[in-house]
């Protein structure tokens, strides 16, 4: 039971006796050292830890590594690194595609010396080879839009047959509708005449013939 609405006859006090050496450890002094951006000098740059840039980071020679990676994987599986290293021509930027491609060419036999030849070599070959795309492209597109043409052809030709079929059909629903109306009419017609029906003609005796509570059974007097 609760005891909320009952008075506080002994209200919480404080004490006399002074506060104690204790302290919580949430109370403890924390975040004492204010971190502040100090601008670069000399003695930032020198003092720099690896990783934070500058010149304590060593430059690193990539290329040197992966070799001495290579030889040292060579010589412990006892193989040649003449024999297992590509050749320059096939690493070659300066080589173009197609040469490569081809296989040795007038660059590696020393032929073509003058860079006036060797541009022209270039056009020439890269002419040949646009006109070869484009040759084909162009039969290629030829090819596409005479299929689609007759895909296109056929198509409408389905097209034509789906909407004749359809028309048939809804013509022939449309006499055979009109043809059971009219046999209705002619029914409707001989027998809604009384006078050429008498069987079917009758007078109620009385409005409430058909009701629901019409009593039925037989009277006593009766």
């Amino acid at each position: 039971m609760t005891t909320a609405h009952r008075p506080t006859f002994d209200p919480a006090r404080g004490k006399e006796a002074l506060r104690g050496p204790a302290y919580h450890q949430r109370l403890l002094p924390a975040h004492t050292f204010l971190k502040t951006r100090v601008p670069m000098s000399l003695t930032s740059i020198v003092t720099r830890q690896p990783g934070q840039g500058g010149d304590a980071d060593e430059k690193r020679d990539l290329r040197a590594e992966l070799l001495k990676a290579e030889a040292a994987h060579f010589a412990k599986k006892g193989i040649s690194q003449d024999k297992s290293a590509p050749s320059t021509t096939a690493i070659d930027p300066s080589i173009p595609k197609r040469q490569l491609e081809n296989g040795p060419s007038e660059y590696e036999n020393g032929e073509i010396e003058d860079p006036e030849a060797k541009r022209r070599w270039i056009l020439e070959e890269t002419r040949d080879i646009d006109a070869d795309s484009a040759g084909s492209e162009s039969d290629t597109s030829e090819d596409e839009s005479d299929d689609d043409e007759d895909e296109t052809a056929e198509l409408m030709r389905e097209l034509e047959k789906i909407k004749r079929e359809r028309a048939e059909q809804k013509a022939k629903e449309e006499q055979e509708r009109e043809a059971q109306e009219k046999e209705k009419r002619e029914v409707d017609i001989a027998r809604g005449n009384p006078l050429l029906n008498p069987q079917d003609f009758s007078v109620k005796r009385r409005w409430d013939d058909d009701v629901v509570f019409k009593i039925q059974a037989p009277r006593y007097g009766e």
